[in-house]
């Protein structure tokens, strides 16, 4: 392990095998999968998964996709990113800091996707009772995209529920668009339509 890293934004940080292991772009999809659409990105259907979309109050915007899935939860989001530079580099100290800001600890750490951030985040508890909620923030920077995944739950510490969650994040599928977007900018993110037969 070294200790030098590329400037912020410098590289693109993703696994070796990401365009035959996931996550994948849209290209790179097969076909003939029984892929559900959600604008943004397509989500494999399997046994025990539940799917939940985030939408921002004000604007009934969807911002996120949810996953509940092996005893844990998995959110995801896909943004634009320029085509020769990645953003998790970036995006990591900027979620470093804001763990730091909120009274929390994080440290980084080499995971199956490459590097991730484990975070100590302070919650309230149900009972009003201050407590700590485990995270783990992975990110792979792919063709003019990049996708975030925030994944809580058993996955944060149970290396079965961990390798399950992160089976699942890798074969997501993001669909860009042709569109000129701004770096950063959330890739638009939709209701699935009808469910086709699971």
């Amino acid at each position: 392990m070294t200790d030098a890293t590329p400037a912020p934004g410098a590289s693109k940080s993703a696994p070796d095998d990401r365009a035959t292991a996931g996550p994948f772009d849209d290209a790179e999809a097969n076909p003939v999968r029984p892929y559900i659409d959600l604008g943004g990105i397509k989500i494999m259907p399997r046994e025990g998964l539940n799917l939940r979309l985030e939408v921002e109050e004000q604007s009934q915007r969807i911002v996120a996709v949810g996953l509940d899935y092996a005893e844990s939860t998995l959110q995801v989001q896909p943004f634009a990113a320029p085509r020769s530079v990645g953003l998790w580099d970036e995006t990591r100290e900027q979620i470093r800091q804001q763990v730091r800001q909120q009274g929390g600890r994080v440290e980084e750490r080499d995971g199956p996707l490459g590097a991730e951030l484990l975070a100590e985040v302070p919650v309230v508890g149900p009972d009003g009772q201050p407590g700590r909620r485990l995270a783990r923030f992975i990110g792979v920077d792919g063709p003019r995209w990049f996708l975030r995944g925030v994944i809580g739950g058993a996955a944060t510490g149970d290396v079965d529920a961990a390798a399950r969650v992160e089976d699942l994040f890798r074969s997501i599928v993001v669909v860009r668009g042709g569109a000129p977007m701004p770096p950063r900018d959330l890739i638009p993110l939709k209701m699935p339509s009808a469910p086709g037969a699971a």
